[in-house]
């Protein structure tokens, strides 16, 4: 059932440790190491001149900002699904599909990593709305298998915008959603709050490997795929 007030979970919070190391073992031998997972700084300076324009005449008195009209009413908040959680999911356009793992953190508050191997399947991130209610629903799988071979992610790139994804619940019910866009991250500057802050829409997330590195053996960045649920 669609509900429109559906907030039990609109989104959440994560280290930024977990974000930047959720899957830096696809592909590699050695678990991920939690070296410069600090938070990307929010500071940034500004590049807008000040204002030089200096009021001539007094400010409006009380009466005349009585007689401005009342700010409009918030909108309606986009119609999402009641929770359940994901089972498996599909994407026609590039033949992907697996059942889904339900993971968690580790003790060191990094993100588990779904198995390794050929045919190894993708995972939901169990702190993260499921798939279909409010805020951003997370699932993760890898771009290739220890020792050669694609991982269930592997043509994520190919995704284009309006592309379906589909999500069965649960419940018996799919939520389908629809494909926004891809963006290439690097590790060390992954942003955290944009991939796995709040949402006022029921949003996908699929997060896998990139930029190889032939030198080092392992992957120096994420791809997300950010998706919309249709309504």
């Amino acid at each position: 059932m669609i509900s429109a007030n559906n907030g039990r979970r609109r989104g959440f919070m994560v280290s930024a440790a977990a974000a930047l190391l959720i899957l830096t073992a696809c592909g590699a031998d050695t678990p991920p190491d939690s070296t410069g997972a600090a938070a990307p700084s929010s500071s940034a300076s500004s590049s807008a001149a000040p204002s030089t324009a200096t009021p001539s005449s007094p400010a409006p008195t009380s009466a005349a900002a009585s007689e401005a009209p009342s700010a409009a009413p918030s909108p309606e908040l986009p119609a999402v699904l009641e929770a359940s959680k994901p089972v498996s999911f599909n994407i026609p356009t590039i033949a992907a599909e697996s059942e889904l793992l339900h993971l968690g953190l580790r003790d060191n508050g990094s993100l588990e990593v779904p198995p390794d191997g050929p045919g190894a399947p993708a995972s939901w991130y169990d702190q993260s709305p499921t798939s279909g209610e409010r805020g951003p629903s997370v699932l993760l799988g890898h771009v290739n298998a220890t020792g050669g071979g694609p991982g269930v992610f592997a043509d994520l790139r190919a995704l284009q915008a309006g592309d379906e994804i589909n999500v069965v619940r649960e419940d018996g019910s799919t939520a389908v959603f629809a494909v926004d866009r891809g963006e290439q991250y690097q590790k060390a500057d992954f942003p955290t709050l944009e991939v796995y802050g709040n949402t006022e829409a029921a949003e996908l997330r699929l997060i896998t490997c990139d930029g190889y590195n032939p030198e080092t053996g392992e992957f120096d960045d994420n791809y997300v795929i950010y998706a919309t649920l249709v309504p």
